[in-house]
C-alpha cells in the first residue's frame, strides 16, 4: 500500500510520514531530502541559478540513496558516495532548493526517480507536494495535511531555536506564505488536496494528536482493503 502525505511548508509532514512509516513498518520516501541534494549538488558546482538547465543536468547525474535516516549521495564530479545529511538542512541549502522545486525538468527526473522508489518498495509512507495528485495518483491512502500560516511558522521558529539558529518570526512567516503562493500556483506540480485525500488540519493539534489521527486514517483504509479483498 502507497500512503501519501502532501501539504505545505513547515507543517510537520516529513516528521509525521516518517513516524508513520517506522510505525507500520513501510518504507519511508523523503521527497524533500531529495530536492535538497539537487539544490546541494548545484552548490558544490557553483551552478548558475538562472539557467535552469544546468541544475537540470546535474538532477539527471545525481543518485541520492537512503539508508535508515541518512542520505547519500553520489556524482562524478562532486560527490563520491557521501552522507549528507546535515547538509540538506543548512541555511544556505534550504534557500537554493526552491530552484530545484520550481524547475519543471527537475521534478520530472526526481518524479520518475520517485515512482521506481515505489515499484520496488511496495509498501510506501511518502510525503511532499505532489505526490497524491501527480507523482502516485493511485495510491490507496492519500492525506493532506494542514495548519495555518501562523502555526507553521511558530513551529518552524521553535525549530531554529532549538538548534541555536538565529531566527526572526516575522520573516518566517512571509518567506513563508510567499512560499505558499508559489506551490499553489506553479505551473507543475502544484500544490492541492488530491482526489479522495483525507484533510487534517493541525492547526490546534500536538504532533502526538496528529500522528494518531494519522495512524486512524490509515487504520480505516487498511479495513476497506481487507473487506474488499475476502469480498469482490
Amino acid at each position: 500500500m502507497i500512503i501519501t502525505i502532501d501539504g505545505p511548508a513547515g507543517v510537520g509532514k516529513s516528521t509525521l510520514a516518517r513516524r508513520l512509516a517506522e510505525e507500520l513498518r513501510f518504507t519511508f520516501l523523503d521527497t524533500g531530502a531529495m530536492y535538497r541534494s539537487v539544490a546541494l549538488v548545484g552548490i558544490r558546482a557553483n551552478v548558475a541559478w538562472d539557467i535552469p538547465e544546468e541544475l537540470a543536468q546535474l538532477a539527471r547525474e545525481l543518485t541520492i540513496d537512503f539508508s535508515g535516516q541518512e542520505v547519500i549521495l553520489s556524482h562524478k564530479d562532486y560527490f563520491a558516495q557521501e552522507v549528507v545529511t546535515s547538509d540538506l538542512r543548512s541555511p544556505d541549502t534550504t534557500a537554493k532548493t526552491q530552484y530545484a522545486a520550481n524547475n519543471r525538468t527537475v521534478r520530472e527526473i526526481l518524479g520518475q526517480k520517485q515512482r521506481e522508489i515505489g515499484t520496488a518498495k511496495g509498501d510506501l509512507v511518502t510525503e511532499g507536494r505532489d505526490q497524491g495528485t501527480l507523482i502516485f495518483p493511485q495510491a490507496e491512502c492519500k492525506i493532506f495535511l494542514t495548519a495555518t500560516p501562523k502555526e507553521r511558522a511558530k513551529r518552524r521558529y521553535r525549530q531554529l531555536k532549538d538548534r541555536h539558529i538565529e531566527a526572526d518570526f516575522a520573516t518566517i512567516l512571509a518567506e513563508q506564505e510567499k512560499r505558499d503562493t508559489e506551490d499553489e500556483t506553479r505551473e507543475y506540480g502544484r500544490l492541492y488536496p488530491a482526489k479522495g485525500a483525507n484533510i487534517v488540519d493541525s492547526s490546534n493539534l500536538t504532533e502526538e494528536e496528529t500522528f494518531e489521527k494519522l495512524l486512524e486514517i490509515v487504520s480505516k483504509q487498511k479495513e476497506r482493503n481487507q473487506k474488499s479483498t475476502t469480498n469482490p
